[in-house]
């Protein structure tokens, strides 16, 4: 048996790939040279390192509790990676003669046959009890985090707003709408799959002035797409425009585009790619420019709605703000002590950032200090969101909390919960410059429960709570009028819902996990980037 550190080193990245970490994979991936390997990622099956390391757990059980007889001591005490295992029946009794005494009688009278073997008693360990060890230590995971919750809290570490619920977090409504079932199911007659990319596809955006959609996955490339108007079944693909990410000075196999977004008049596409370098397109393809100033990953890009700031977001723990005309540095944020992970545009020369220091600072160009910060949450930060008014900031977190903080007087007005991480939020279209510009201010939570929750940020409750998907939800997106929400989810599912009654309205099962769904100006088609290297388009009509 040969195991080499480069396979284990793949089976960790895959596993917090597939996990949501996606920039502790980023970085794991820089650090242990991953790419230089000859690893060929679609041999490797999803799942597993859980899976190696549930079989090898299940060797050890056997191994421990196998006589030489060839029966097997019945022993309900879990094996764990990281706790000593102690039979229980070894526990009950002081001496090693009673206890292998107890050991036979249990064997004896259990009504399971014994095997022989090491391999015939590993074969006869039952799915059930395989389910009932993850629920266990599942909830184990969840009484650990809530005492270490408690302990800082008690110490004065994090405040007490970040750790418990209060009556911002109420859940009024849950839904109960079944996914996927026939009468919502999209039918691949509405569905136009996009296939070009050669890895997976994390990031979409459509353009907001035509029908043109860009994408960025991990093949080195970002693509544009020519969409045509009319139902999917009518049209043709067509070849994309493709924007290759070469970068002779970085020894690297792949350069994942991990960010891009269009200017407001559709006339640039500025991509981030792990390289540390920021691009900027034009919609034909050509490069118009690049910037170099980086020194890590970039996990975010935000145009100014002026158009004439690019914003940036690196690994490096630093902001840059970019004068698109001349091509240079405006200025350069270094607030953080930790990589910072999002940002976002207050108007057009305020900003915010978030970072894994569990900090957010508002910045203003031409200021050398944060003109607000924000702090709260007790984990890292993974995005944040201004609401129109700018008045208003959406935060989430890997500590299970979503929060909303007044630019005015820099406190947390709603504290609300979910169960795991949460990793994107989004605000409902509203304002003078949409459809409905008075239409109540809601707020969409998704989160690794699993669950998308939609928030009255006025009163500051929850109105629904979203409950089809089965693995972590990477990405929400309202549609243009606001009346409906798509969720994206690593169970292959998207999903659209009813933002009025909180129904699920149509679903369609893609092949692989979904990073990024988005609706184009008209609303009348949504885009699904795949793990799988697919994107799909799919036509919205009720």
């Amino acid at each position: 048996m040969n195991i080499t550190s480069d396979e284990v080193n793949f089976l960790v990245y895959k596993y917090l790939l597939e996990s949501g970490f996606q920039h502790s994979a980023f970085s794991f991936y820089n650090e242990s040279f991953i790419s230089k390997s000859d690893i060929n990622a679609a041999n490797v099956p999803n799942g597993s390192l859980v899976s190696v390391l549930q079989k090898g757990l299940q060797y050890m059980e056997v191994e421990t509790h196998l006589q030489e007889d060839g029966t097997e001591v019945h022993c309900n005490e879990p094996f764990s990676l990281i706790l000593p295992h102690v039979c229980q029946i070894k526990k009950k009794s002081n001496s090693a003669s009673t206890a292998a005494s107890a050991a036979h009688k249990e064997s004896s009278s259990s009504s399971s046959s014994s095997s022989s073997t090491s391999t015939a008693a590993a074969s006869t360990i039952s799915s059930n009890k395989d389910k009932d060890k993850k629920e266990k230590y599942k909830d184990k995971d969840k009484d650990k985090d809530k005492d270490i919750r408690m302990k800082d809290v008690n110490e004065g570490i994090i405040p007490m707003d970040t750790t418990t619920n209060t009556s911002t977090t109420t859940t009024t409504t849950t839904t109960t709408t079944t996914g996927g079932s026939t009468s919502s199911e999209i039918p691949e007659s509405q569905v136009q799959t996009l296939v070009g990319h050669r890895n997976e596809v994390y990031i979409c955006a459509w353009n907001p002035t035509c029908s043109l959609l860009a994408s960025g996955g991990g093949d080195s490339t970002a693509r544009i797409w020519k969409i045509p108007s009319g139902p999917c079944e009518s049209t043709q693909q067509s070849n994309p425009t493709i924007l290759y990410h070469d970068n002779a000075n970085y020894n690297e196999k792949n350069i994942d585009v991990t960010t891009l977004e269009w200017n407001s008049n559709g006339q640039l596409l500025a991509t981030g790619s792990y390289d540390g370098l920021a691009r900027v397109w034009t919609q034909n393809g050509d490069l118009l420019h690049m910037f170099n100033q980086h020194t890590a990953p970039i996990f975010s890009l935000k145009w100014n709605k002026k158009g004439n700031y690019l914003l940036s977001a690196s690994v490096d723990k630093t902001s840059i703000v970019w004068d698109v005309k001349t091509g240079m540095v405006k200025q350069q944020f270094e607030f953080h002590t930790a990589p910072t992970l999002d940002i976002d545009w207050r108007n057009n020369n305020q900003f915010a950032t978030c970072s894994t220091d569990k900090m957010i600072y508002v910045c203003e160009i031409g200021k050398n200090r944060p003109i607000q910060h924000f702090r709260g949450h007790s984990d890292e930060i993974n995005a944040i969101k201004w609401d129109h008014t700018g008045s208003l900031l959406a935060s989430c977190s890997d500590d299970y909390t979503a929060k909303i903080w007044s630019m005015k007087t820099g406190d947390c007005l709603h504290n609300f919960q979910h169960e795991k991480e949460i990793y994107t939020v989004k605000w409902s279209p509203t304002g003078p410059e949409t459809e409905n510009p008075n239409k109540k201010l809601i707020l969409a939570s998704g989160s690794f429960d699993s669950t998308i929750k939609l928030w009255d940020v006025d009163v500051g409750k929850c109105i629904y709570t979203l409950e089809k998907h089965a693995d972590p939800v990477y990405t929400v997106s309202f549609s243009p009028n606001g009346e409906y929400l798509a969720s994206g989810s690593y169970d292959k599912y998207l999903h659209i819902w009813s933002v009025k009654d909180g129904t699920l309205i149509k679903s369609y099962k893609g092949s692989g996990g979904i990073f990024e769904v988005c609706w184009n100006n008209t609303g009348d088609k949504i885009s699904a980037c795949f793990s799988n290297s697919t994107v799909c388009v799919i036509d919205f009509r009720l």
